[in-house]
């Protein structure tokens, strides 16, 4: 049988890790000298009313190898012997090391075993390594096995679509969680940044005015992206916001012809950490492996505009002729 593992900063909900009995390594958080796990001690409600008015930042702190160790022993107790663990980025995160420590120390204890156990470095964060999770669940749940799971994450990982727009960028840059370039710009625009993941980190790609133009974008560049085939469902993300959250899901039922099922789930405290009050994300699988940066964002954005100023003028010049 096989058993899906992730850590806490999947951020999928309780009734989704409930219904595919996905083992769930927590993540802490040290807020106001006290230890928490994540989603456990702590719930993310009670964390964003509580951030709301905190003067030191909160510290998270990744899953111990322990943590991984004792699903993987539990699991086979229950009769699974082929264990699929989907990390978040090793670029953001030491979930993934910690992991691969777990598993190594399994099979030293046990040399002998026909236990499987694979650990995938997602190159996602939050919901993006979530997406993955719930993708293989669905998979699994129509019968896919396990090489066929471990194909699929390690192909498609890289295509998960993230986009994040955040009030502000502070959190994201003292946590590292930016690329050295990005928090630089960050700090110069004074406009809503849309960041995604470049190499495993989170890179800003994008900025908008205001609420309404990111959601323009996010409809905008899952129209150009996606992939219709594998996008089967969309993970819509918040970390205080949920009407925000409501509104980008009324644009996509109303503007794209997308048809699958689209989940608003809420960014879970560790996450939240870093993220800080007023984010939304949007998750899908892409098609390719697309560019997508701020500098070549900006330059199709004004090639666009003088298209637009050309075809105008064309339609004024042939008014003139009349």
């Amino acid at each position: 049988m096989i058993k899906i593992l992730a850590d806490s900063t999947c951020d999928l909900s309780d009734e989704v890790i409930k219904q595919y009995n996905i083992g769930i390594a927590p993540l802490t958080i040290t807020l106001d000298d006290k230890v928490y796990k994540d989603r456990i001690d702590i719930q993310p409600d009670e964390f964003y009313r509580r951030m709301m008015s905190m003067e030191t930042l909160p510290t998270t702190a990744m899953p111990s190898p322990t943590e991984y160790y004792n699903i993987i022993e539990a699991g086979i107790e229950e009769g699974y012997d082929e264990f699929l663990c989907i990390c978040m980025s090793s670029g953001t995160s030491g979930a993934y090391q910690s992991a691969t420590i777990a598993r190594d120390y399994f099979y030293d204890n046990y040399p002998e075993s026909t236990v499987k156990i694979h650990i995938v470095d997602s190159k996602c964060m939050s919901h993006g390594s979530g997406y993955l999770v719930l993708k293989s669940a669905r998979l699994l749940e129509r019968g896919a096995t396990f090489q066929e799971l471990v194909d699929f994450n390690e192909t498609y990982k890289t295509n998960v679509k993230h986009f994040l727009s955040v009030d502000d960028l502070d959190n994201l840059i003292r946590s590292g969680r930016l690329t050295n370039a990005s928090a630089m710009i960050g700090k110069l625009l004074r406009i809503k940044p849309i960041m995604s993941m470049r190499n495993g980190k989170g890179a800003i790609v994008a900025k908008e005015r205001g609420h309404k133009k990111v959601l323009a974008h996010y409809i905008s560049e899952f129209e150009n992206r996606v992939d219709k085939e594998l996008t089967t469902f969309i993970i819509i993300g918040y970390s205080s916001d949920m009407a925000v959250a409501e509104n980008l899901k009324v644009k996509i039922l109303n503007e794209t012809d997308f048809k699958g099922d689209i989940f608003i789930m809420q960014m879970g405290v560790s996450v939240g950490t870093h993220v800080g009050l007023g984010g939304l994300s949007m998750f899908f699988i892409e098609k390719g492996h697309r560019h997508d940066g701020l500098i070549y964002n900006e330059m199709h954005a004004l090639l666009k505009k003088k298209d637009e100023m050309l075809e105008m003028m064309q339609k004024y010049n042939m008014l003139n002729k009349r």
